[in-house]
């Protein structure tokens, strides 16, 4: 028998494009340190292999190209292509006061390290759908963060709006790294069981967002106007997306709990792959 044990800190793949996105790597890999894994950077021109890694996460960037949902077959051909407040104690206050200031110093680091992208990237189009198909057959968990969770849904054969403003009567969409969108969070729902809460307060930085759910997804969490701000898989252990970017929100322990509950089903996995393999 073989005497190997599972990993304690498992790898997960994070992917990102070739240029910019060098702040959403950054927090990305902190907090999937912080909950104990270890980040791998996954690039187009940088791939790596579905098999060194226990868990992948999807990361925001680029619109996803709309050819692989509007037209027959592009998806197929991009798979066969590669891979009033009451007054609070003093600590308390203290601690809100750090944590508010704690904000622009994210979007400093982001404007810092990112460059906006504009058009498509159909090269880590490819790569991402190659990685998420390798991950779901071999039931590796997955996380999509924005671009991600769309792109999750377009695998399963769902649609996007190309352009969210439109839906927006009352107010304006709102684009900011800080927390300033309500979100209502399905209460039976895996993502639930990890926030540990029905309600939240989220970023929003996308343009685009989920229409028609693939199959076996499930919407999960909406806007007051019902536009989709989460999904995850009825079908697949841990598939989840997140249409907001939870690792700028580090300093919020509802969002931490995200990756770690990713690398939570990380490390799970590589156990049960372990034992088989043992067996």
């Amino acid at each position: 028998m073989d005497n190997k044990q599972a990993p304690s800190r498992p790898k997960i793949g994070v992917t990102g494009p070739d240029s910019g996105g060098g702040a959403a790597w950054f927090f990305t890999a902190l907090q999937v340190r912080m909950a104990g894994g270890i980040p791998i950077r996954i690039r187009p021109s940088k791939p790596k292999s579905i098999e060194r890694l226990q868990g992948l996460i999807i990361g925001g960037g680029a619109d996803v190209d709309p050819e692989t949902y509007e037209k027959e077959n592009v998806l197929q051909t991009y798979l066969n292509q590669t891979l009033k407040n009451k007054r609070r104690p003093l600590l308390v206050r203290i601690k809100r006061f750090f944590t508010f200031l704690l904000y622009p110093v994210i979007f400093f680091i982001r404007v810092w390290f990112s460059k906006k992208g504009h058009g498509l990237d159909r090269d880590r189009d490819i790569l991402e759908f190659t990685m998420l198909d390798h991950a779901i057959k071999r039931e590796i968990p997955v996380l999509g963060i924005c671009r991600g969770s769309q792109l999750i849904n377009i695998y399963f054969k769902g649609t996007l709006y190309r352009d969210i403003n439109t839906l927006y009567d009352e107010e304006p969409n709102r684009a900011s790294i800080f927390p300033v969108k309500r979100v209502a969070i399905k209460p039976e729902s895996k993502l639930a069981q990890i926030l540990q809460t029905t309600r939240a307060r989220v970023n929003a930085l996308h343009n685009q967002a989920v229409q028609k759910p693939g199959q076996g997804i499930d919407i999960v969490a909406k806007e007051p106007n019902q536009i989709v701000q989460a999904i995850e898989s009825v079908t697949e252990k841990f598939v989840i997306g997140v249409q907001w970017h939870p690792e700028y929100l580090i300093q919020k322990r509802i969002h931490r709990r995200i990756f770690k509950a990713l690398v939570k089903a990380a490390q799970e996995h590589a156990f049960e792959k372990l034992k088989t393999v043992n067996n």
